[in-house]
């Protein structure tokens, strides 16, 4: 019912004219209800200045004591209109009433926060000419600045004039209220105001001016404003833990870490200021400058100038302890320092851990690790907090296993339950490894739905993998934490389940049928998510209906994307779904349209176009399309001389080829290993064991290891022209060749246990072993072993160097 009656009102204030113009003093006939009616008071700019004094509320039975309770009860059940009667009625009696009369009801009021009530309050006030007090003062502030109203608190602060200038805390809360909402306008005209009132600043003063120094990014003004606090104030705790914040959130670590360690040093000494009760106006100190003695800021920083004000506390404790017995002096004794310690504790934990994050931030592991360490000297239990930093900072540059899940191990035996966002953070990292089942398992523990990167994570590993059924999985965990996607989880969706047949067999007509509906299911839920086409998630689905080799519905979404501003790769890969589907007039087609409509070509676009004269058989039209690409400034790479060869050798002409290949070569492109294959296949077909030999002889200088086909066109062109010792002798050394250079070195050492387990074992199941133990991690390895197997069943002697090999030096005399 509160809220009910408070919404209106608000509503009303919120679109009234903030820019009226303010005067000190005006016609007591106006009376306007809202915020703004506080402009027509002419009472008295005085103010009772009671910093330092705690409000009590009055216990007696007054009948106006007992309507300032009543008109809080009334606004505590939402009966705005009754508080309104009340409170004429608290003013049209006899009894004379003061400011402390309605304390109560402004305190409440900015507790709620109330602001239009607080602002009839003080028209009611006004009318009676009723002076406001220091607290009242600061209720009418806080009420205005937490109800969102900075304009007109701003207003209120200028039209009272310089009879406030006193009430510095007054100006800290509206400097405070700006840093929280980010209001730099509002907080620059107060500064101006002070300085022009010279009230002077405090330590809550430069508090609030932090926040606003880190809301702007400005870590110049964060040094400026540490170097006036030490010039006028020593560092404490609280200071400290301030002025580390801001660093940290900047991005200054070293001078982070430098502060941090003067605070542990403060906290060893047991040095730390008074915490008045919250709300209270007072001070922590009288802002009177304290004279630097000939001391820096900076060497204050250095040499870690005492606290006076620790003092306190100890007078404190002291003059408290002498009210009491013995007994009671000793539990009063011991229950001070056990807060002191709890109180040091957590503020160097929060400190510890906001440069914690700041490691995290700047991928700093080894400070992260020090600070981890410093913590345990000092006896300090890491917070749930202190850990989510931690495992960002240091657990992923060395591997998930090693370091991500170990910490949450360590949690766990400290019964200690992660945060969601460390879960998610780890499963994420665990995600990028494809550790799949790890990263499932975290993300079944989260509970909120806010960590929508981590799931998209496990979604992408799931489309690495080949594994729709895991994501099938991975999005009801989504829909039951009532998860929103974004628009990169539905460019993964396309993805992952755009395809129904491919890559294990071709599309087929029902698989076909199944596709448009798993895209057409998924597009209508990004619409009704809000969420139009990406360029990555509209590539998706082109390339998933090109792989089912639904050509046309294809070509449909590329003319409705074609409405809209297209990008070079969305052709490239309608070009290529094309192309393996033959449809090479089509490709020429949209690729003169390509050009047309005025999309730039890539490197990628005119090598499917080079392609695509491979399948018309065109070597002119081939040469065309690269002098296109020279004149557009792409020079042609591997893939351009290899598609090339292609087209020459499927003509027969494998001179030409390898005059492409010399020409790459004194180009210095490097070419790979499927150029190379290529040649050695059309020469195997021939014949040719001169273009073999040559071929790999050149392999073998550009240091290009072979693969199991290399050693199949090798060793069968020779066996098929009679040279089977030599194609042994060949395969042996291909063989060796295959082996990662690592591996290399330590063959001599390692030759003899593969000689007796693997190479010349007598046993009969030893070729399923070794696919067995090699086919997964080292497939070289086991086809390099299969291979020398074979060799030795043929009854050749196993060459383990090839300095050994006749057949090896032979090549390099004759191509050298």
């Amino acid at each position: 019912m509160y809220r009910a009656v408070l919404i209106p009102r608000l509503r009303f204030i919120v679109s009234s004219s903030s820019s009226s113009k303010l005067s000190p003093i005006l016609s007591r006939g106006q009376r306007r209800r809202g915020i703004d009616n506080w402009d027509g008071c002419s009472c008295s700019r005085s103010f009772t200045t009671l910093i330092g004094n705690d409000f009590i509320r009055c216990q007696d039975e007054s009948p106006k004591k007992i309507l300032e309770v009543q008109i809080v009860d009334a606004l505590c059940s939402g009966e705005r209109p009754g508080a309104s009667a009340l409170l004429l009625k608290l003013i049209q009696g006899n009894n004379s009433l003061s400011v402390n009369d309605f304390h109560g009801i402004l305190e409440y009021c900015a507790q709620i926060p109330d602001p239009v009530f607080v602002m009839e309050t003080y028209s009611v006030m006004c009318k009676k000419e009723i002076s406001l007090d220091s607290r009242s003062l600061f209720f009418i502030v806080q009420a205005l600045c937490k109800g969102g109203h900075l304009d007109k608190a701003s207003e209120f602060i200028h039209a009272l004039g310089d009879s406030i200038s006193s009430v510095l805390p007054v100006y800290n809360y509206f400097l405070g209220a700006c840093a929280d909402t980010k209001s730099w306008n509002h907080a620059s005209k107060c500064l101006e105001l002070m300085d022009q009132r010279r009230v002077g600043k405090d330590e809550m003063t430069y508090a609030a001016l932090l926040k606003l120094a880190v809301f702007q990014r400005n870590l110049s003004s964060v040094y400026e404003i540490l170097r006036h606090y030490v010039d006028h104030y020593n560092l404490n705790i609280h200071s400290l833990r301030r002025f580390i914040w801001s660093f940290t959130r900047l991005g200054d670590l070293k001078t982070a870490y430098e502060l941090l360690q003067h605070m542990v040093a403060l906290a060893s000494r047991g040095e730390l200021f008074v915490e008045f009760n919250r709300g209270k106006l007072h001070s922590r100190r009288l802002d009177i400058p304290i004279p630097s003695s000939g001391q820096t800021g900076v060497e204050k920083i250095a040499f870690g100038v005492n606290d006076p004000t620790a003092l306190l506390m100890d007078a404190h404790v002291k003059n408290t302890v002498e009210c009491k017995s013995s007994g009671e002096q000793i539990n009063e004794i011991e229950s001070s320092k056990v807060d002191l310690a709890e109180r040091l504790n957590r503020i160097l934990r929060w400190s510890f851990s906001d440069v914690m994050y700041a490691c995290a931030k700047s991928k700093n592991s080894e400070l992260a690790e020090q600070l981890m360490l410093q913590m345990q000297k000092l006896g300090l239990q890491p917070s749930l907090h202190t850990y989510d930093g931690f495992i960002r900072a240091v657990a992923f540059p060395r591997g998930y296993d090693e370091y991500g899940m170990k910490l949450l191990k360590v949690m766990q035996q400290r019964n200690m339950k992660p945060y969601d966002t460390t879960l998610a953070w780890v499963s994420a990292w665990c995600s990028k490894a494809l550790q799949v089942d790890l990263a499932e398992h975290l993300l079944d523990q989260v509970s909120e739905s806010s960590y929508t990167y981590a799931f998209n994570n496990l979604l992408a590993a799931c489309n690495s993998l080949g594994q729709p059924e895991r994501a099938i999985r991975v999005l009801a965990r989504m829909k039951q934490l009532k998860m929103r996607p974004n628009m990169w989880t539905y460019e993964l969706l396309f993805s992952l389940f755009g395809n129904v047949n491919v890559p294990y067999e071709k599309g087929d007509m029902l698989s076909q049928v199944d596709c448009c509906k798993r895209i057409n299911a998924i597009e209508m839920d990004m619409l009704r998510n809000g969420f139009q086409h990406s360029p990555v998630s509209r590539q998706n689905v082109l390339r998933a209906l090109g792989a089912e080799g639904m050509v046309n519905e294809m070509l449909q979404h590329l003319q409705k994307a074609e409405n809209m501003y297209l990008e070079t790769p969305t052709y490239n890969i309608v070009l290529y779904s094309l192309l393996q589907a033959n449809e090479t007039d089509m490709v020429i087609k949209i690729f003169k349209r390509m050009k047309a409509c005025g999309y730039p070509a890539d490197p990628a676009t005119y090598n499917i176009m080079i392609d695509c004269c491979r399948f018309i058989q065109s070597y002119e039209s081939a040469c065309a399309i690269v002098s296109m690409m020279i004149r557009d400034g792409f020079s042609p790479k591997a893939m351009t001389y290899t598609s090339l060869m292609k087209i020459l050798l499927n003509d027969g002409n494998v001179e030409g080829a390898l005059n492409l290949l010399d020409q790459a070569i004194l180009e210095k492109i490097h070419l790979d290993l499927l150029a190379y294959n290529t040649i050695l296949r059309k020469a195997f077909e021939k014949g040719l064991i001169d273009v073999v030999e040559y071929i790999v002889e050149q392999m073998h200088r550009k240091k290009i290891n072979p693969d199991p086909t290399t050693c199949h066109f090798v060793f069968t062109c020779y066996v098929e022209n009679g040279y089977h010792t030599t194609g042994i002798e060949a395969l042996n050394v291909l063989s060796l060749r295959m082996l990662n250079e690592e591996f290399k070195e330590n063959l001599q050492e390692k030759k003899k246990v593969l000689e007796e387990n693997f190479v010349m074992s007598e046993d009969p199941e030893i070729e399923p072993k070794i696919i067995e133990l090699f086919g997964n991690s080292q497939l070289h390895l086991a086809a390099a072993l299969l291979n020398l197997r074979w060799c030795s069943m043929l009854g050749a002697q196993i060459i383990w160097s090839e300095n050994q090999s006749s057949w090896a030096r032979g090549l390099f005399n004759k191509y050298g």
